[in-house]
């Protein structure tokens, strides 16, 4: 029987929720049954750096770090936890809309002609 590996399963305070964005999951969170926390994940990549979202959960998943603060409880696959260091989440209003926000210390700083192809269809 081989050993399974060992992923980070612990988070630190790199990841930071704002109080405004803590107060809505925690709102949000409490209107659905069947849910108990909500997972953020990390897509993409490229010229555009990393997507960042966040999605209803019923359960942690096998090799997720679990984040559990003052009634929110938060899903991180281990992958995405290393794209996370540094995150701050928010929760902004303007105008009419409101949305949350992902700052990164990793975000793309556009613009550094790396990916000369980016918008051209060839």
């Amino acid at each position: 029987m081989s050993a399974q590996p060992e992923f980070n399963k612990t988070l630190s305070d790199e990841i930071n929720i704002m109080p405004d964005a803590h107060e809505k999951l925690v709102e949000l969170l409490s209107n659905e049954e069947d849910i108990n926390g909500v997972r953020i994940f990390v897509s993409g990549g490229g010229c555009s750096g990393m997507t960042y979202g966040m999605t209803f959960s019923e359960a942690p998943g096998e090799y997720d770090a679990i984040l559990e603060k003052d009634g929110l409880t938060l899903y991180i696959d281990a992958v995405a936890l290393g794209y996370l260091n540094g995150v701050e989440i928010d929760f902004v209003q303007q105008g009419m809309g409101a949305s949350f926000v992902f700052r990164n210390a990793f975000a793309a700083t556009g613009g550094s002609g790396a990916c000369g192809g980016c918008g051209s269809a060839g």
